[in-house]
């Protein structure tokens, strides 16, 4: 506790967190693991004390070839998501899984390729020492985001539909702060509830549910669970189709361990099972494999376009000065901001000029497009017609901020002349691209329309559909059609 105490007084935790680089950090910790692990198997078989495993081609390789499969199991069983009520039990469960994963895909690669000359005991001691310190690892990490949870940060915004029978679950979470769950509002005919949690929660009784669907509306709420011990389908039916239509998760207390519903999965909250309803198609191994190729990819372009991005970041300084990114307020998942990242394709004072432009916007709805903005600096034509002003949004992507595919990320002013029905467009993480950017003639596609196919995204989302998106994006860059 002294360590993690540290860390905070040091302002360490506030400013990765502040600067959105824990998920990086997190990730940096897998790869430093499962490094540090394959060295000290290395030096402990091969007696070569100093020596680094990657200056043996051999060795090289296999790491390299083991390395993006551990993470990615990580990624499938989800053991690389920092948790909020799990057992330190069920995380050791989950890093003893990756590792018998690791070392039957050893074994397997040993007697096929049959390279004898690589000893046994080294694939069992590297999986072995993975195992450990990838676990104490993420024990370390859990830690340090339980003691920040529990000052107010990184939280879940909540609304619970309760009854007198939801007295415990409330309490778990008002004793639990480290699990980050922040209760918004309740809503509940419970005279003792009211009596109990007056001072300390707004609370409205269940016949005034309108003002859900305008605060779902209106601010960011995460999850709205249902935790009375009476169920009424019909109450939970409408509120479900509130949800929906806002892209707000719903939780349903529930003792049936094995859901006969289609278009729910089973969760834990607060060490309570959970029927959970969503918008969005939920796979957990196809968002495993999303969310890994969003970081390996992100990475593996940074490093190759990094001298490119150089080379226009060094354009930009020369022609029209500082600064070179240019940072701007975007909507994220569920309406949470971010800074977005782009190369500066416009003159300095181009928010000011906007306004003056707003009379010649060529685009319906509250989105502001212009084809001969004169706004745009020298370079800023070319790298808009390629979509290479995009490029630094790979940062983004790496940060956990926004996906290689999905919806744009609209402003704070475009949101707030959305329609209730648009609104679901924020139920996923924004992307560089998808069906709109891909769209030859997409300048002359009507709002609502552009609205309608980032929806249609949402509920035909699929692996494969993410792979076709980023093949025809690459090819709009070619054709310099712009993103």
């Amino acid at each position: 506790m002294d360590f993690i105490n540290t860390l905070f007084r040091l302002k360490i935790i506030p400013f990765l967190k502040k600067r959105n680089r824990f998920n990086i950090f997190i990730r940096l910790a897998d790869i430093f693991a499962i490094s540090f692990a394959f060295q000290i198997s290395y030096n402990i078989n091969y007696q070569k004390i100093g020596s680094f495993f990657f200056t043996d081609r051999v060795y090289l390789i296999i790491f390299l070839s083991i390395l993006p499969i551990w993470l990615f199991t990580l990624y499938i069983i989800k053991a690389n998501e920092i948790p909020r009520t799990k057992r330190y039990r069920t995380l050791l469960m989950e890093y003893m899984q990756s590792a018998v994963v690791i070392a039957l895909i050893l074994l397997v690669f040993y007697f096929v390729f049959q390279n004898y000359s690589i000893s046994r005991r080294f694939l069992v001691e590297f999986t072995f020492l993975g195992f450990v310190l990838l676990f104490l690892v993420r024990l370390v990490e859990y830690k340090v985001l339980k003691t920040y949870r529990a000052k107010g940060f990184n939280y879940v915004n909540i609304v619970l539909l309760a009854d007198e029978t939801s007295i415990p679950f409330i309490e778990s979470l008002r004793s639990n702060p480290e699990w980050g769950y922040r209760i918004l509002l309740i809503f509940t005919n419970s005279g003792r509830l009211n009596e109990k949690y007056r001072g300390n929660y707004k609370i409205f009784p269940d016949k005034s549910k309108e003002i859900l669907q305008e605060l779902m509306e209106m601010d960011t709420i995460d999850e709205v669970l249902y935790i009375k011990d009476q169920v009424n389908p019909a109450e939970i039916r409408k509120t479900i189709r509130s949800c929906e239509e806002f892209g707000v998760v719903f939780r349903l207390m529930t003792k049936d361990r094995q859901p006969r519903l289609t278009n729910a999965f089973l969760s834990t909250v607060a060490n309570e099972k959970f029927l959970t309803f969503t918008n969005i198609p939920y796979k957990s191994f196809a968002l495993g494999v999303k969310k890994f190729m969003d970081i390996m990819i992100s990475v593996i372009l940074l490093i190759l376009l990094s001298p490119l991005m150089l080379a226009i970041g060094l354009f930009i300084l020369l022609t029209s000065g500082l600064p070179v990114i240019y940072r701007q307020a975007r909507v994220g998942l569920r309406g949470r901001q971010f800074n977005l990242y782009k190369f500066r394709t416009m003159v300095l004072n181009a928010d000011e000029i906007k306004d003056e432009l707003k009379p010649k916007n060529e685009m319906d709805g509250p989105v502001f497009k212009m084809k001969d903005d004169p706004r745009i600096i020298k370079i800023g034509g070319f790298l808009r017609r390629t979509g290479l002003d995009e490029l630094p949004q790979l940062v983004n992507v790496l940060k956990g901020e926004m996906s290689l595919i999905g919806p744009r990320p609209p402003l704070k002013e475009e949101t707030k002349n959305y329609k209730r029905w648009q609104l679901r467009r924020l139920s996923v993480k924004p992307g560089l691209s998808c069906f709109w950017q891909i769209k030859p003639d997409r300048n002359y596609i009507k709002f609502e329309k552009w609205m309608e196919l980032d929806l249609a995204y949402i509920d035909n989302w699929s692996p494969r559909l993410d792979f076709i998106i980023l093949l025809k994006t690459i090819r709009s860059v070619f054709q310099k059609t712009g993103l």
